[in-house]
């Protein structure tokens, strides 16, 4: 059973759906014992940093969250839930993230010609032989959403890379912690891929 963490973000739905659709069983669940009794913990969303982070604290998931990690259930955030599990972004200055992981969430800075924010389709650059990837391409096209992108303190955990305006670490993986600020789930065959990996851990 996998458990998508539910606290009133965005875009659950597509999760859901997607794991469905690839034949595994999904459950949409603030429920403390229900998210500890999964065999693997999903974090998704979109929208703000700060306000994400104030609806984990409203419903007391942070530490729920921390203790997935500490007993070694394996956790993937996607877009926002990536960022959320550092330290901290600029889009919220003062908010506190998970800090699960080192690192800081940043603006992607302007540049002539491209919008913010990014949204559409990137070719990942693999790297340091990410679970996720596995028998997926260095070069593959995965869609994007978004304005902040990650900083990590260890660059040993990316996993992947894309370039828009700057060198966006896209994936990461520490242990029995993975995340992307792409959305595998609206990424086609690839990202179809890239969650059954997920869910064969």
């Amino acid at each position: 059973m996998i458990a998508i963490i539910d606290y009133d973000a965005g875009n659950l739905r597509s999760v859901e759906k997607a794991f469905n659709y690839i034949g595994e069983d999904v459950v949409v669940t603030r429920n403390p014992e229900e998210i500890l009794g999964a065999d693997k913990v999903l974090l998704p969303g979109v929208g703000s940093f700060g306000d994400a982070m104030e609806k984990l604290n409203k419903y007391e998931l942070v530490d729920v969250i921390k203790e997935v990690v500490r007993r070694n259930i394996p956790l993937l955030g996607i877009c926002l839930g990536q960022q959320l599990l550092f330290e901290s972004s600029e889009e919220c200055p003062g908010v506190d993230g998970l800090g699960i992981l080192k690192g800081k969430i940043v603006r992607i800075p302007d540049k002539k010609d491209l919008k913010i924010p990014h949204i559409g389709w990137n070719s990942l650059e693999l790297q340091n032989n990410g679970r996720l990837f596995k028998n997926l391409q260095d070069g593959d096209y995965v869609y994007f959403v978004h304005s902040y992108y990650l900083e990590a303190d260890d660059k040993e955990i990316v996993k992947a890379t894309t370039d828009y305006s700057a060198h966006i670490e896209a994936a990461v993986e520490k242990d029995n912690v993975f995340a992307c600020q792409f959305h595998p789930e609206k990424s086609g065959d690839v990202g179809l891929k890239i969650l059954k990996n997920f869910a064969n851990i």
